[in-house]
């Protein structure tokens, strides 16, 4: 089986949208009472194959989402795209969060849930079909998705690397 190299991208020279996952408000009980904090789930893409997802935790809701956005920009990873979908059907596994996406013909939309759905549009999917097994928990649902992307292999580098023709990777 051969490894999965994930291209790591700088994010300095590219333009990213961010899109708040989730939002939670987390209590700390302590001597003087319950001291409140937020924490917030971000994905970050360009809308053309790259994506990536944060975690912020601060006081106020707006210092966790810009401490998400900064923690998504250093994780972010390059998704193969061909014709606005995904090259094959990928099983992506996180905790107890199970996600399957699956190529969808063109004018199909992103067909899937909630946290599923930020990470697919922010990555630049335009037509996919997509489940949500186990753990609906955002943290799960998006490092599930996150992990099915960075599973994707672009067929230029698979005819490359078995050393055939790209027409005989479709039609074999």
């Amino acid at each position: 089986m051969a490894t999965q190299t994930l291209l790591k991208v700088k994010s300095a020279d590219i333009e990213l949208k961010e899109t708040v996952v989730s939002i939670n408000r987390v209590a700390k009980v302590t001597k003087g009472g319950r001291t409140f904090s937020f924490t917030a789930i971000v994905v970050v893409g360009d809308g053309k194959g790259i994506v990536g997802h944060g975690l912020g935790k601060a006081s106020e809701v707006t210092d966790a989402i810009s401490k998400g956005i900064e923690d998504a920009k250093k994780n972010l990873i390059n998704v193969p795209i061909i014709n606005n979908t995904v090259p094959h059907e990928q099983i992506g596994k996180f905790g107890g969060g199970l996600v399957f996406i699956k190529p969808a013909s063109h004018g199909t939309g992103v067909i899937a849930g909630g946290a599923m759905r930020a990470v697919l549009e922010s990555a630049g999917i335009h037509d996919v079909l997509a489940k949500s097994k186990g753990s609906s928990n955002p943290h799960n649902v998006v490092k599930a998705t996150i992990d099915a992307l960075s599973k994707l292999r672009d067929p230029y580098t698979i005819a490359e690397q078995r050393g055939v023709s790209l027409e005989k990777i479709f039609n074999g």
